[in-house]
């Protein structure tokens, strides 16, 4: 399974940006595979292996700084999201209705994971539940940088109150994740 180098570089930019002093802390515990491709320098059209380019270092990264996997995959998914969601992209995300945001979220997954589906199983004004049916090396800390994403995503877009649960999990051997998701 491969990543977009555009989703892999926002893993150090977050940590130099928002945790400068533990940069090196972080980027000394990789191991040599993940060492080997931000020393390199990731670019952003280029496809790299998803264990050595996120998972690993997402989950150190979560660890390092948070003390969990959750939290840190989490603020790393929302930094991604103002990175994606910025200047002219901004604007259509304000302008956009939350249902049309995350309609599009199943695009932006297939463009930056691959191979991978997600696909809107519901949707009301005020919420949406989205199913991953297809994503053969998944962990916890991409749901979780899903999930991050996704949030601020439709903060973004004006919604309040954004909540978000995965009662489904294909890490807990599940047939699909299972995201749903509600706001005000």
């Amino acid at each position: 399974m491969q990543v977009k180098g555009t989703a892999v570089k926002t893993i150090p930019e977050f940590i130099k940006d928002k945790h400068s002093d533990k940069y090196s802390g972080w980027f000394n515990q990789l191991p040599e595979k993940s060492k080997a491709i931000f020393q390199k320098g990731v670019a952003a059209p280029n496809w790299y292996p998803i264990e050595d380019a996120i998972i690993t270092p997402t989950a150190l990264m979560s660890m390092h700084l948070f003390g969990n996997e959750k939290d840190g995959a989490w603020q790393c998914g929302r930094y991604s999201a103002d990175i994606a969601l910025n200047g002219v992209y901004k604007i259509y995300v304000k302008m956009s209705s939350p249902g049309h945001i995350i309609d599009r979220a199943g695009r932006v997954l297939q463009a930056y994971y691959e191979p991978s589906e997600i696909t809107v199983v519901g949707r009301t004004d005020k919420s949406v539940t989205l199913h991953l049916v297809k994503f053969p090396k998944l962990h916890k800390v991409i749901e979780y940088r899903f999930a991050g994403w996704m949030e601020r995503a439709l903060e973004i877009s004006g919604c309040k109150n954004i909540r978000i649960d995965i009662p489904k999990s294909l890490t807990k051997g599940d047939t699909l994740s299972e995201f749903k998701i509600t706001w005000d």
